[in-house]
């Protein structure tokens, strides 16, 4: 028996788990292809068919090294929002740069404030700071904002994170509540506002950007409305010194010289994405439109997917997932207690919604035992 490196005792105590488990997993454990790929949020639509274009046409410089400032997407980014390139970090989507603020702001033992059912992957990087979690009931299946706040006070937490509009339920906070909760907070806690589907919900929700102020880091990314999801590039904009601060860590060639490319070009055609939030609103009705023909009830969504409420309970729901999946049907659904009686159906091109028209009704009735 060989002896082993140790690993560090904050590592060692953590569970061998990781947020998502990739339908390309599930695809490899069934053998078969998901005829409907509607579960993790992608855009179906892709990306602007100038993105591709300019994306073909750099494809024989990919033997350079990435431009580790990012300079161009920085400058194109802070031009989108009337800001300065010093208020602006590219990272490898929100998710790298989640890490990047556990790593920031989270020394071993903090309180860090959450929703209870928010986006785990920020769960995931706090844990492995050795944050201690502290989570907060959704309310009316919204995160709660003055819970939230209830709960930083409480704890002198160092940092807090709220998605707007939110994932996994769709839902959405308008501005003036988001300022008025930005406004209450500590000025030693930062807040993670993570807006990744911001360009999807109502410009009512997003709240104009203030780079004076030192505790609000704003995450938007690529991934979603975008259509690039699988370049991982996102950004984030806040005041200069925490921009200079992300600097002090971040993997200065973690984004890839195609990403910020794609990236430049994506920001530069707003006419494909208007047309892109067109098409994810259609989807979102014809979504909903499925569930309530099944006797379902969706809730309303500022993202693009369409969380249903089943019914009953959760081993009910995951019981519709499991029979969907089984279906060649890829959804997910929220985990914990009582947002776990929902199902979560991303938007999806039509012969997508078609499939999950046709398997719907069979996999509530297996569900239900019938």
């Amino acid at each position: 028996m060989h002896q082993r490196p140790a690993l560090t005792p904050l590592i060692a105590a953590l569970p061998s788990t990781v947020p998502f488990v990739g339908p390309e997993a599930q695809e490899r454990e069934s053998g078969r292809a998901f005829r409907a790929r509607i579960g993790a949020n992608e855009s179906s639509f892709g990306p602007s068919p100038r993105v591709i274009e300019r994306m073909a046409g750099i494809a024989q410089d990919m033997w350079m090294y990435c431009d580790p400032d990012n300079h161009d997407l920085k400058v194109a980014a802070a031009a989108h929002h009337a800001v300065k390139a010093e208020n602006i970090v590219v990272g490898e989507g929100v998710d790298g740069l989640l890490s990047l603020v556990a790593r920031m702001y989270v020394a071993p033992g903090d309180a860090v404030v959450t929703s209870l059912g928010a986006y785990p992957t920020f769960n995931f990087h706090i844990a492995g700071v050795g944050g201690r979690l502290v989570t907060v009931p959704y309310e009316n299946d919204r995160e709660s904002l003055d819970g939230l706040l209830a709960a930083v006070r409480k704890e002198k937490a160092p940092l807090v994170y709220l998605s707007n509009p939110d994932n996994p339920m769709g839902s959405w906070w308008e501005a003036d509540e988001v300022i008025r909760f930005i406004e209450a907070l500590p000025e030693t806690t930062m807040l993670v506002l993570d807006e990744a589907y911001g360009e999807l919900g109502p410009d009512s929700a997003l709240p104009p950007i203030d780079t004076s102020r030192p505790n609000v880091i704003r995450m938007r990314t690529f991934s979603k409305a975008y259509g690039l999801a699988g370049i991982r590039c996102g950004y984030a904009v806040a005041e200069a010194q925490v921009i200079a601060d992300f600097e002090k860590i971040r993997n200065h060639y973690g984004v890839s010289r195609m990403a910020q490319v794609a990236g430049v070009e994506a920001l530069a055609d707003q006419d494909y994405l208007r047309n892109v939030v067109a098409r994810v609103a259609a989807g979102r009705r014809r979504i909903a439109d499925i569930a309530e023909q099944n006797g379902l009830q969706p809730l309303a969504s500022a993202t693009n997917f369409v969380t249903i409420d089943c019914g009953r309970d959760g081993a009910f729901a995951l019981k519709v997932l499991q029979r969907l999946l089984s279906r060649d049907v890829f959804i997910r659904k929220p985990m914990v207690p009582v947002l776990d009686r929902c199902i979560r159906v991303s938007v999806g091109l039509d012969h997508e919604l078609d499939i999950f028209a046709e398997e719907l009704p069979g996999g509530l009735a297996s569900a239900r035992g019938n």
